[in-house]
């Protein structure tokens, strides 16, 4: 027993050496955003933000469903599971339950506190798209209902002081020279159809990408975290586009990047084989 104390103590003291190896472990380094860009963020901060969409906690009433036309005379049609049961673009929330993730609006760019507020006061909860909306563009926006779309989603996700649609966030973004050089943060933009969060690979090899979406299947009309294949998304025409205001990673040849999302979100992701463009 004697003996065995000083390789216990050896190896007590490997085990903190390890330990404090891991605590003082250096977070990699980063390139600032441009300063002159509209908001300064992190892709960390960018994905907290995506999960706090995701994960947020509400209980809407009977009053917050719209189906027909607010007082504008603009076409509401909220989520909610009475809205198109039969047919893939469901709705999904339940009057008088705690349902999670903040609807989708057309033209929406609320973030989870004004949404609670918007439905506290009776706002409808939500507005799917249609090919009628898109074709009337901002016409279509109901000043009576709350959530976010997919441009204000990722709007917010950046801290956008104002809502950037799909045609106007290239403006604020640079294009990517290769999809392979997306990093959590990043868009994938279809301008004037719709755009995606990038939150990550899922394999060493870049061959498939965790990515946040609102508008898109499997539940069209909530925010989401997903994973497809990166070539079946450039298929349908989306461009790899980094935010000029983003600190990004300094990535060396051959490596990784850093990894955002913790194992749990990651388990959480929805399986996307075959992708489509989210909104109709």
């Amino acid at each position: 027993m004697m003996r065995a104390f000083p390789v216990l103590m050896l190896l007590l003291a490997g085990c903190d050496s390890m330990s404090k190896l891991k605590q003082t472990a250096k977070p990699p380094e980063l390139i600032p955003g441009d300063p002159s860009a509209p908001s300064q963020v992190t892709s960390d901060e960018a994905m907290k933000i995506a999960q706090a969409y995701t994960s947020h906690a509400w209980r809407p009433f009977a009053r917050n469903i719209l189906h027909g036309k607010d007082t504008a005379g603009i076409l509401v049609n909220t989520p909610d599971v009475t809205h198109e049961p039969d047919k893939d673009r469901k709705g999904w929330w339940v009057p008088g339950e705690v349902n999670t993730g903040v609807p989708y609006k057309w033209g929406g760019y609320d973030d989870p506190a004004s949404f609670d507020l918007a439905v506290a006061n009776g706002s409808a909860a939500g507005d799917v798209s249609s090919p009628e909306k898109r074709r009337a563009d901002n016409a279509a926006v109901s000043r009576e209902a709350a959530g976010v779309d997919c441009s204000g989603f990722v709007s917010r996700c950046l801290k956008l002081p104002t809502a950037h649609d799909t045609s106007q966030l290239p403006a604020v973004c640079s294009e990517l020279p290769s999809a392979q050089d997306l990093q959590p943060g990043d868009l994938l933009n279809i301008p004037h159809r719709h755009v995606v969060l990038c939150a990550g690979w899922y394999d060493p090899q870049h061959t498939w990408i965790y990515y946040y979406e609102t508008g898109g299947g499997p539940d069209y009309w909530k925010p989401g975290l997903k994973r497809a294949p990166l070539d079946a998304l450039l298929a349908l025409g989306y461009k790899p586009m980094r935010y000029k205001g983003m600190a990004y990673e300094q990535v060396p040849s051959g490596k990784q990047p850093k990894e955002v999302l913790t194992r749990a979100v990651k388990a959480g992701a929805h399986v996307v084989t075959n992708p489509t463009v989210g909104e109709p």
